[in-house]
């Protein structure tokens, strides 16, 4: 079938060739008389080579769909690829040996380079393309013939060694239980000392003052729903004057409170909180030159729960931070230990305890400016809508280095269930600035 095939394509271009030729001899030679007989020979070839070409195209298709014809002859894609001039064409057209071994596949070489002869006789202007261009720019990689052989060293199998069994060694697997708890702290032991001679223009006395606080917070919180923040501060500072005749020494600042919060989370910064708060303070407190105690420990003792929402502050890229908490429903309860305090702090006479109800608002905020200054703030309210207390503590820290600090302290306050004062009404003020050692972790 492969020889049918080129053979019947040789025709076909043997028929154009010709009749290329005739054309042009008709052109120019023929006489007018013989015109009809040439052009009706020439049909009629035309209608055979026709009915060839359909036979060949049926069993050309037959052929491919069985056996892929087209991989039988790596040599016929010339056919099938732009007009090409091979060397080998030319060279075996010109060859004195025309017959060849008589191998069928060189017998399909000659049938292929026969019909691409024709194209370079007859048709030179189709051939765009030489064999030169094609090597310039690279040559198709040849199929190695000779079989890849690896030498490989036969060796006798070895019997393998029976080997003992071996006791896996315990394993120990220590599973550590998250810690939800997270610790601080805050010291800090300051001094001021101030000197007068007995003889300076503008009068005053010589007196040292020593400033002792701690803070301390165990905070719980496992990341889900639940907080519990708890807060013990303690403060101490004693004071002394020649002035005072009566007492060596007396406090200038008394602190001891408890601040506890139980929350539990609403939304992303609100929370639904029980709150705790107890203060008293360490020792009595005196004024210079007077022996009248004005307060002393648990007189006053005051207690603070309220149920309400906490709203956690983080704003200016987290440097202020703290929380807010608002309770609608709060219960005050106080105790007087000495009965001559009672009076001074909205008792009556005999009255030790002291309780009401009413709304509360707390706020606890941190700002820090920078690495070396900071701003601490709380402003507690509580009312029973029959009186008012307020307190507004602010406290300035200039770190100058890890240990070495200094610390301005503001302390405004309102309390109409004290006696009023002549001067200053309910509102009462505190103020000092201190320096010396602190530290944090």
């Amino acid at each position: 079938m492969n020889k049918r095939h080129l053979l019947a394509l040789l025709l076909l271009l043997s028929a154009f060739s010709a009749q290329a030729q005739v054309s042009r001899w008709f052109s120019r030679y023929a006489k007018p008389n013989t015109e009809s007989q040439i052009v009706k020979q020439y049909a009629d070839s035309l209608s055979y080579y026709k009915a060839q070409l359909e036979e060949l195209q049926q069993q050309n298709e037959q052929l491919m769909a069985q056996q892929g014809y087209l991989t039988g002859n790596p040599n016929l894609y010339r056919l099938f690829a732009p007009a090409t001039f091979y060397h080998d064409v030319a060279a075996q057209q010109l060859s004195l040996d025309m017959d060849g071994d008589g191998q069928d596949a060189d017998v399909d070489s000659r049938n292929v380079n026969a019909a691409l002869m024709s194209i370079y006789l007859d048709r030179p202007d189709l051939v765009v393309n030489s064999e030169n261009r094609l090597a310039a720019v690279g040559t198709v990689n040849t199929e190695i013939d000779d079989p890849v052989i690896q030498k490989v060293d036969l060796v006798e199998k070895v019997e393998e060694a029976p080997q003992e069994p071996q006791e896996e060694a315990p394993v120990e697997v220590m599973v550590t239980k998250p810690n939800f708890w997270t610790f601080k702290g805050d010291y800090y032991l300051q001094f001021l000392q101030n000197y007068i001679s007995g003889n300076w223009y503008k009068g005053g006395e010589s007196n040292y003052s020593l400033l002792a606080s701690a803070t301390i917070e165990a905070n719980y919180n496992n990341k889900q729903k639940v907080k519990w923040d708890n807060k013990l501060e303690t403060k101490i500072g004693f004071l002394t004057s020649k002035g005072d005749s009566l007492h060596t020494f007396k406090t200038s600042e008394d602190l001891i409170r408890l601040t506890s919060n139980l929350g539990l989370q609403a939304t992303k910064h609100w929370y639904y909180t029980l709150q705790l708060i107890a203060w008293t303070q360490f020792a009595r407190g005196f004024k210079s030159n007077d022996e009248r105690i004005y307060s002393d420990f648990f007189s006053p003792f005051k207690l603070n729960v309220s149920l309400g929402m906490d709203y956690n502050v983080e704003a200016f890229n987290k440097k202020l931070k703290g929380k807010v908490h608002l309770a609608p429903l709060a219960y005050n309860f106080q105790y007087v230990g000495r009965r001559d305090l009672q009076k001074t702090f909205g008792h009556d006479e005999g009255q030790y305890s002291m309780h009401d109800v009413g709304s509360q608002v707390l706020a606890e905020l941190e700002w820090v400016f920078s690495d070396n200054i900071k701003w601490k703030t709380r402003f507690f309210a509580f009312t029973s809508y029959k009186r008012v207390e307020m307190e507004w503590e602010n406290t300035f820290t200039f770190q100058f280095n890890k240990y070495i600090s200094s610390n301005i302290f503001l302390y405004p306050r309102f309390d109409d269930n004290v006696a009023r004062d002549d001067d200053h009404g309910y509102f009462q003020f505190k103020e000092f600035a201190s320096l010396g050692f602190s530290y944090s972790f």
